[in-house]
């Protein structure tokens, strides 16, 4: 595996930790890990799709990190 491979890799598991630990009901959808993994793991995949020039990822995680990024700003406003 090559470096854009681990970027993307450990994006994507960021992203799948945050979904399971929500789905188990470890960490609540507006908790501060959640937010973090899905802003880290969306923002990691965003960054491996530009290096492959693969538009369809570049719009759909960077949208999903621009949105964990919205939710990460709200849950400090809301504090």
């Amino acid at each position: 595996m090559n470096f854009t491979d681990w970027i993307g890799f450990l994006g994507v598991f960021q992203i799948l930790l945050a979904y399971v630990l929500n789905v188990t009901e470890r960490v609540s959808n507006k908790s501060f890990i959640f937010l973090i993994l899905n802003l880290s793991g969306a923002t990691m995949a965003c960054i491996a799709s530009v290096f492959l020039n693969y538009w369809p990822f570049i719009i759909l995680e960077g949208i999903w990190a621009l949105v964990s990024l919205y939710s990460l700003m709200a849950y400090f406003r809301n504090r």
